[in-house]
């Protein structure tokens, strides 16, 4: 079933300065209670908007989805865990208006692509962390979320941080050491490396949506988060697409529609 979307922007957060945080929701028309996701998009912690996974979430709204797109700090001026405080703001806020927005509460997950498929695993992973969950929000919700959904994203900055380096990607070098700082630091914020080190942690079922040709993130890197997921008794579902480059699913295409049908079945069987 294919539906009418609407789409407003709507303001979740209000900071001390007064200024305005926003967030783009797109939600199916007419009547029912649908799934909600929170989308955080990528730009090496540092770029994009609201506005940059559009594509994608005009097609998971008219399928029956209501997808709240958020903008949040960014790098340089702010550095980690800023960012990630927004996000865990965002799910809680999200939960709290899921019924003024005709979604259920209790399903609401979280998709992130590139740097916010970091972000959103990240997230996921650590809801209840005091450094993410600073900022003072509802106190009846927390940020877990029934299942994560992360494309072509940066599951361990560390390695990739070397792997960008070893290749002479400058620009990924610099905004990486811009946003984490240094190198213990992306240790610290790797969820594979959480994952490897043993530390508690929450494991919601998730889906990792990869490119076979990614010169941005290698494969290696997905894999070796998806075999740490699993060691550690997590669902970590893989959909590699051969062929495919970095940010493949925001462009209009025959990828992108198999990446969409992919993400709508996986919230399917957690909705």
């Amino acid at each position: 079933m294919s539906y009418e979307i609407e789409e407003r922007d709507v303001e979740y957060r209000r900071d001390a300065e007064s200024t305005s945080w926003m967030a783009r929701v797109y939600r199916p028309k007419g009547g029912g209670v649908f799934p909600a996701i929170l989308d955080v998009h990528g730009g090496v912690w540092s770029g994009g908007d609201r506005a940059q996974d559009a594509y994608p979430n005009r097609a998971l709204a008219a399928s029956g989805m209501v997808v709240a797109a958020l903008d949040f700090r960014l790098a340089p001026a702010h550095r980690y865990p800023a960012s990630i405080e927004d996000v865990n703001y965002g799910v809680r806020w999200l939960k709290a208006n899921a019924g003024e927005l005709g979604a259920r509460a209790e399903r609401v997950g979280i998709f992130g692509s590139s740097s916010g498929g970091h972000m959103a695993v990240l997230s996921a992973m650590r809801p209840r962390d005091p450094r993410y969950t600073a900022l003072a929000g509802p106190a009846d919700v927390d940020a877990s979320v029934a299942y994560a959904i992360a494309c072509w994203p940066v599951l361990d900055p560390h390695a990739r941080y070397l792997y960008a380096r070893e290749v002479g990607r400058a620009e990924l070098v610099a905004r990486t050491e811009g946003y984490f700082g240094d190198i213990e630091v992306m240790q610290e914020a790797s969820p594979t490396l959480i994952l490897r080190r043993g530390e508690a942690c929450e494991l919601p079922p998730t889906l990792i949506v990869a490119g076979a040709a990614d010169a941005n993130v290698p494969m290696a890197i997905v894999h070796d988060f998806v075999e740490a997921y699993r060691a550690r008794g997590g669902e970590a579902e893989l959909a590699v697409f051969e062929g495919a480059v970095h940010g493949f699913g925001n462009r209009p295409g025959p990828e992108a529609d198999r990446t969409i049908a992919a993400m709508r079945e996986f919230v399917a069987r957690w909705r």
